[in-house]
């Protein structure tokens, strides 16, 4: 990676990183307490949606742009050496680099597959609306995928002490939910995970893109 492109790539990371904070925050709070074994209501409701916006945007720059420095370093490292068929592996590997969870595993590679198969079938590179329609749907994907472990990291952090889930043993977790509420509770909260991780996806990937594109 050249360092023009380590730049631009920190750059547009963070940005990408701080918009979809500010727009979403409130969103992923309401799934927070959907998920909540109290219950909505009880967890707050739609009380106090945005109290901590600002420092989660502050917050997220920082670790957008790593992600993505990280994310573009490494794929560019394993690309000259892996062949054409091997490139979902490679952005794997690329994703788990920047932060290992099963999430980015999932999102990345369909991110990528879905432009790569974009760009061939309409015969040129994307543009960046439809890198960002790319990344709603990759992120809509791996959010109904893994919303099961979602639920059981909610559990986890909201257990009492000395509760089964305190010990924040995931498997534990979704065997809790699994027998208490069955597949209904390990799926609770998916609808508004899965609309705002496609709307995440679309904003933070196209910015993301859109930015990029821009600096370089």
């Amino acid at each position: 990676m050249e360092r023009a492109e380590f730049w631009v790539s920190l750059t547009a990371g963070g940005i990408a990183g701080m918009c979809v904070d500010l727009i979403l925050f409130p969103l992923d709070t309401i799934k927070t307490r959907l998920q909540s074994p109290q219950g909505f209501k009880k967890a707050g409701g739609f009380r106090g949606i945005y109290a901590g916006v600002p420092s989660a945007a502050v917050g997220s720059f920082p670790n957008a742009a790593a992600f993505f420095v990280t994310y573009e370093y490494v794929k560019c490292m394993l690309a000259t050496a892996t062949p054409l068929y091997l490139r979902p592996v490679t952005h794997m590997a690329a994703a788990s680099f920047g932060e290992v969870i099963p999430f980015s595993l999932v999102q990345f590679p369909l991110w990528e597959s879905l432009k790569d198969f974009w760009s061939w079938k309409q015969g040129h590179v994307v543009d960046s609306w439809q890198s960002a329609t790319c990344g709603a749907f990759a992120g809509g994907f791996a959010a109904a995928v893994t919303t099961p472990l979602d639920v059981a990291k909610t559990r986890i952090m909201l257990a009492k002490a000395g509760s089964s889930n305190a010990s924040g043993n995931v498997l534990s977790a979704l065997h809790s939910v699994w027998r208490s509420q069955g597949l209904p509770g390990l799926f609770a909260g998916v609808v508004p995970r899965v609309t705002a991780i496609s709307l995440g996806g679309f904003i933070f990937l196209g910015t993301y893109d859109k930015t990029r594109r821009l600096l370089l």
